[in-house]
């Protein structure tokens, strides 16, 4: 990906930022069909990245996904990852904490999640819920047992900047121990949710998809787009920078994506391992014994050839 668009999709860290100073149909000058090639090469990229992040096993990937309802985060999880081994990667959707999860600080059910070392792990949704539906609606972290956080007043501007510290040390520690972490906000806006919408009510096929909860969630739009730009501003760091991915064209969106993903693990230095000479020697012992094997039995069976005869 071009540098200058790259830098269009980053929420620089360090700044200030509202949601609506990114672009939700930005394309880079790009058409449909060549933003689906260069996300099959991506593809294929990925793969190979993933063989050798598995081999190397000194880094994990997490894969940060949030967005409103309808933005398409289980599409572009297909599309991007649809090369990947299974074995290789593992994919987490944080919905409503159960009452066991409740029972821990908001941060637990993550840390549960994390992926181990060679391995990518996605999270559809993730810790940032507790810092966007929460602050919309406030009730929720009062339901979440604070000692200190009785009533709305205790959720205050300090309690969200500690949240964000919180989110912030957390992550730090992540990249620190070896888990690179990547995190995407795909950007759609309003009018292209309430068309997707009406796509899901109108396809059979689709109606699954829809919730009568995602219309309740629509007149509180401009307060998500609060939460999301605070988001942005307080939690996009050096070591762990938001993408604000333009996502009124799922095609760009998936290939933006794919292309980041790429980017970002091809930037290691990753290797497949190297081995002793010890090893070799085991190697060149195991290739020749099974090379007389073969040869012994393809005599073996040229013979019995020979005599049926």
């Amino acid at each position: 990906m071009d540098k200058e668009v790259l830098k269009k999709l980053l929420a620089e860290p360090g700044k200030k930022h509202k949601v609506s100073g990114f672009s939700t149909d930005y394309t880079a000058g790009m058409n449909k069909k060549e933003a689906k090639k260069e996300l099959e090469d991506n593809t294929l990229k990925l793969r190979e990245l993933q063989n050798v992040l598995y081999a190397h096993d000194r880094y994990a990937v997490l894969l940060i996904f949030q967005a409103m309802d309808a933005a398409g985060k289980d599409g572009t999880i297909k599309h991007v990852m649809s090369g990947v081994n299974p074995q290789g990667c593992q994919v987490f959707s944080f919905k409503q904490p159960s009452d066991e999860e409740l029972d821990h600080d908001y941060l637990w059910r993550i840390y549960k999640s994390l992926p181990e070392r060679g391995r990518i792990g996605i999270f559809n949704r993730s810790h940032y819920e507790d810092v966007l539906i929460a602050k919309v609606h406030p009730n929720i972290v009062l339901g979440t047992k604070l000692p200190h956080v009785k009533k709305l007043k205790d959720i205050n501007g300090k309690f969200w900047e500690k949240r964000y510290r919180q989110i912030n040390n957390f992550e730090e520690h992540l990249v620190e121990n070896g888990t690179i972490v990547i995190k995407f906000f795909l950007n759609l806006s309003k009018d292209e949710q309430e068309k997707r919408f009406l796509a899901r009510l109108e396809d059979d096929s689709k109606n699954w998809k829809f919730s009568a909860s995602d219309l309740k969630e629509r007149p509180y739009w401009d307060d998500y787009m609060k939460a999301y730009s605070d988001m942005l501003t307080n939690t996009s760091t050096k070591y762990a920078p938001w993408y604000v991915i333009p996502a009124d064209n799922k095609w760009f969106m998936r290939y933006a994506v794919g292309q980041i993903i790429c980017d970002r693990i091809a930037e290691l230095d990753l290797h497949y391992p190297t081995l002793s000479q010890a090893a070799k020697e085991e190697i060149k012992k195991a290739k020749e014994e099974l090379s007389s094997k073969m040869k012994n039995e393809d005599k073996k069976q040229k013979d019995e050839e020979a005599v049926r005869k």
